[in-house]
Formats: C-alpha cells, structure tokens, sequence
C-alpha cells in the first residue's frame, strides 16, 4: 500500500505543479526568457521562448481574457489530482481511476502529434509535451500493476472489497 501510495503522490504531485504553473505563464516566461539570453542556450530555444513570451505579452495586453482559458486548463490539472484521491484510499475499488489516467496519458501523444504542427509548435516542443503522456503514464502503470497484486494479499494488510474477492464474514 505504501509503494502505491509512493507512485500515486509522484503523480499528483506531477498534475499540481503543471496545473498551478499555467496560471503565470507570462511571469514564468518572462524571468525563462530572462536567464535564457543570460546563459548559454540554444537559440532556437531562446527564440521560441521569445516569441511564446512575446504572444502571451500582445495577447494579455489586447485581449486579456484569453488567458481564462489557460486558467481553465490550471484549474482543470488541479481537479483531475483530486480525482486520484480514490485510489488513494482505495486502489482495487478504484482502479478504473488508474485506468482512466492511464488513457488520458496515452491520448497526450496523438493530440501533440497532430494538433503541435496544426498550432505551429517547433517539432522539439511537440516531443516535450509528448513526454509528459510518457513520464505521466509509468507511475500509474506502476500503481496498476500493485493494485492487482493487493486482492490477494493477506485481509489484514490490504484494503479490499471483500465480496468482490469472495470473503465472507464465516471465511
């Protein structure tokens, strides 16, 4: 149960912090564009940064309320790790959770491989949003793989749901 719980806050932990840093993505690309030019980078990296930098800027200044939707998507990573709660207390009862994250992870691949190119994304920055499916999905993979161990582990030591695994109270 520890090792579940382990690979479960790794995860969570991921969603939060990608979640609460869509919040200032023009700050995070101001002071990122700030000690790129300061150190030595690669300069598509530096241009590419100026120019999301640059966007976020003439579009926060013309059009303000797009950035709700960045919001959105900030709050939207934050509800998801909520939904890791039942696993947490629960793993076998909630397992289509993992599941479901384990899905949303393999769907992250497909939608940067089609929708990077349509959005003008460098092909290296599509590779960098597709590895968050693939970092993403091997804590769930490990959690999964954990959880079908647990109905067979002694009652005393794992949370299960007893008539899913036939036990009853005379066994």
């Amino acid at each position: 149960m520890k090792a579940i719980r382990a690979w479960l806050l790794v995860f969570v932990v991921g969603l939060v912090l990608s979640g609460v840093t869509a919040f200032p993505l023009l700050t995070e690309t101001r002071v990122l564009a700030g000690v790129l030019h300061a150190v030595p980078a690669p300069g598509p990296l530096v241009a590419w940064i100026d120019r999301v930098h640059e966007g976020l800027t003439v579009t926060g200044e013309r059009y303000p309320f797009i950035a709700y939707g960045t919001d959105w998507l900030a709050f939207a990573h934050l509800v998801i790790a909520i939904a890791f709660w039942g696993p947490w207390r629960d793993p076998v009862r909630n397992v289509w959770v993992i599941h479901w994250g384990m899905v949303c992870c393999a769907g992250i691949v497909p939608l940067a491989l089609i929708a990077g190119p349509i959005r003008g994304l460098p092909p290296w920055w599509t590779l960098i949003d597709i590895s968050f499916g693939v970092f993403g999905i091997v804590p769930l993979i490990m959690v999964h793989r954990l959880t079908k161990r647990l109905p067979y582990a002694a009652p005393e030591t794992a949370i299960v749901d007893r008539r899913r695994v036939g036990v009853t109270a005379e066994s």
